[in-house]
Parts: C-alpha cells; structure tokens; sequence
C-alpha cells in the first residue's frame, strides 16, 4: 500500500503549517508568515529580515575602518532603525508562538535577544557615565549577529525551496565557513587591534583567519595579546570539528546519490530513485523509469 505520509531529505516537502484563512486569528495569521516561504507576503518578509541582516554585518565591518565622524554616525543611525526592525520580528515571533516560555529559551531566539541587546544597551548606557570598559565588551558582541542566519540555513526551504537538497548541503557548508571566519575576524580584530599594528581593520583579521584556518601560516600576522591567542585557538579548533563534519555529510550525500537516478516522482516529489526502479519507494507510484538491464 503506498505511504500517505512521506518523510526523507530528497522529497519535496511543504511546511507544516496550514494557511492563513478568514477564520484564523491575527495571532496565527503573523505565526504563518513568519515561517511561511510559499506566499508573496511570506518571501517578502525572508528577504526583509536577510536584507537587514546583511546590512547590520556591513555596517559592523564598515565601523573598523577608518572614516569620517559623519560616517560613523550614520552607520549608527542605521544601526539603530535596523535593530528596531530586530525588536519587532523578536516581539512578533513571541506573540505568535504557540508556546511563549519554550520559545523564549529557544536557541534562535537567544540568538536574536543577542543581535538586540548591544544596541540597546548602547543607548541606555552612555559611555559618560563610567561604563567604558563594559561598553567596550558590548560592542564586539555585535559580530555575533551573523548567527541570525543559522535560522534559513536550517531550514530545507532556504531560497524558498528551489535549491535540491545535495545543494543546499553544499550552500549550508559555504555559510556555516563565512560564520565562522567572520565571527573569529571580528573576535580577533577586537582584542588585537589595540596593541597590534598589522590588525588595523576588519579585513587584516579577516585575513589572518583565513590563513590560520587553512593552516597556511605566513607569519605576517600573529597574534600578541593572550586574548588574540585564546580565539586563534578557538576559532582552529570550530574549524577543525564543523568543517568536516559538514563536509562528510556532503560526501555522503553524494555517494548516495551516484547510484541513483534523477526521476521526480510526480505524486509525492521524490527526486531520485534507484536505476532500476519502476515504482516510487517512498509512495508507490508509478514513475514509469526505463532500466536497460547493464
């Protein structure tokens, strides 16, 4: 009998959300379109949210170079309407939840709690009033605002599901490395830049990182402090245990994938099946597949 429910990497599965109809309230209507990928409104808001994600990484790394007090200053203008936007999708994610204590404690959100927070103490401790050295902290954890996209990543619908999954391994790979390189330049940067006179901006540590991940090692830049040193080992040893687990995940994948065929099952989207097959495995139907006995 085929299977009613199908369940696997490769097929091409919906959201487990119904849409939004008359009757639903407007608490479940902003929980649909906050996951929702399908729908204009739903895409519209994924591409707001990676927009200003990209815009608040920019400005960060921006505000390491040298440039003009009026430049600054609009970088932390923007800064400021962009973590807004932050609090909004914080508090409407929140309000839609279906479980408002579990969601608090979530991982994603103590991720986006940690892409507000800095700015918002930023402005409610002005550095006059003797809180320099705690400033100074806050500031660096604005680099932490990448992990925000570990959120799309995760999902299988990222770039709303018109990437295959062997693909979107490979895409998860590509962004899972520039978390970490970017996480550990601005690290670095923060602790280095002060005594270290080859770390004057964001992209000298971004250069140091890549070099020192891919164990290159020109000597050119080291690091001097005990801090540079503690996330130089940090971010080696990221690299050492993400990398390859991801990396084997894709080879498997591949592996996998070399003794199939690529037949989309037209009733349940499965896209690849054995050579042989004349039958979908995962729902029964018949995909009518040719198999010329070699």
């Amino acid at each position: 009998m085929a299977k009613k429910n199908v369940k696997g990497k490769n097929v091409a599965r919906k959201k487990a959300v119904q849409p939004v109809h008359k009757n639903h309230s407007f608490r479940e209507a902003i929980q649909f379109y906050l996951i929702d990928c399908k729908t204009r409104p739903g895409k519209f808001i994924d591409l707001f949210i990676i927009i200003i994600n990209l815009l608040v990484c920019a400005s960060f790394v921006v505000d390491t170079y040298l440039i003009s007090q009026s430049t600054r200053q609009f970088l932390w203008n923007l800064e400021v309407v962009l973590v807004v936007f932050f609090i909004i999708e914080y508090v409407a994610r929140l309000y839609g939840s279906r479980n408002r204590v579990k969601h608090l404690f979530h991982i994603y959100s103590l991720i986006d709690l940690v892409a507000i927070l800095p700015t918002l103490l930023l402005v409610l401790l002005p550095a006059s009033a003797g809180y320099v050295g705690f400033l100074k902290i806050i500031r660096v954890l604005r680099v932490l605002r990448i992990f925000r996209f570990l959120r799309f990543i995760a999902d299988p619908y990222f770039f709303f599901g018109n990437l295959t999954w062997h693909v979107l391994r490979v895409t998860r790979l590509v962004i899972t490395l520039l978390i970490i390189f970017f996480v550990s330049a601005g690290l670095f940067w923060h602790v280095e830049s002060p005594i270290n006179h080859t770390v004057q901006n964001f992209g000298d540590a971004f250069y140091f990182t890549v070099v020192a991940l891919t164990t290159v090692g020109f000597g050119d830049i080291i690091p001097l402090s005990e801090g540079g040193k503690a996330v130089t080992v940090i971010m080696i040893l990221s690299g050492i245990i993400l990398i390859p687990w991801q990396v084997g995940g894709i080879a498997r994948e591949w592996l996998h994938l070399s003794d199939k065929k690529r037949i989309v099952c037209k009733k349940c989207g499965l896209r690849y099946h054995d050579k042989d097959a004349s039958n979908c495995k995962a729902c029964g139907h018949i995909i009518y597949q040719e198999f010329d006995g070699d």
